[in-house]
């Protein structure tokens, strides 16, 4: 498997055909369910956020083929991704947000051939690798495999949220990448959660 990090905004547009079909494939499985609005979604959300700086891109093809891939950025002082907690109460110190502090991870997908290789672990380690975040964070729907798998990369669970009525109950989750004297931790939710709000 061959892996490439891309961060320019240029380069991140080109992949954009490649990226949907592995989107689509991927979260048409249980329990996502996604259809056609789902894969326009995606593609809309994709066109602003690529043009973020700090965008990180992370490619893994077999040969010629797109076998998955994985991207995220930072979370802008003035995101809503803490907005929607069901579950829990989480002090303002924890979710204040600086455009540096957290480096979200928007997308993971692994085409269902390619995985139980460790491919998506390592789409997962390079899209972390030389973030000078204070923490990655990341929703995941709570019923799949992948929150279990989350868990297993050292993320904590903080919350279940849901951005909007109409959306899913997600697991809200974070990961410590620098320890900052001081700072606020968070112990894992009781119970508890693709994509939060930005």
């Amino acid at each position: 498997m061959e892996y490439t990090l891309i961060t320019d905004s240029t380069h991140a547009r080109q992949a954009l055909a490649e990226l949907a079909p592995v989107y689509e494939a991927v979260f048409a499985e249980p329990p996502y369910n996604e259809g056609p609005q789902d894969v326009t979604d995606f593609l809309a959300r994709y066109a602003w956020e690529h043009t973020i700086p700090g965008f990180r891109l992370v490619l893994a093809r077999e040969d010629t083929t797109l076998a998955g891939f994985a991207y995220g950025r930072p979370l802008p002082a003035t995101a809503v991704w803490w907005h929607g907690v069901l579950d829990t109460s989480l002090p303002p110190a924890f979710t204040r947000e600086d455009g540096h502090r957290t480096f979200a991870v928007m997308e993971l997908a692994v085409l269902t051939r390619h995985r139980g290789n460790h491919t998506g672990r390592h789409l997962h380690d390079l899209l972390l690798n030389g973030v000078t975040a204070e923490r990655a964070a990341l929703c995941v729907r709570p019923e799949s495999r992948a929150a279990t798998w989350y868990e297993r990369l050292g993320y904590t669970p903080v919350a279940l949220t849901q951005p909007t009525p109409d959306a899913p109950v997600y697991r809200s989750m974070i990961k410590t990448l620098r320890q900052i004297p001081g700072a606020t931790s968070r112990k894992a939710a009781p119970s508890g959660t693709n994509q939060c709000e930005v």
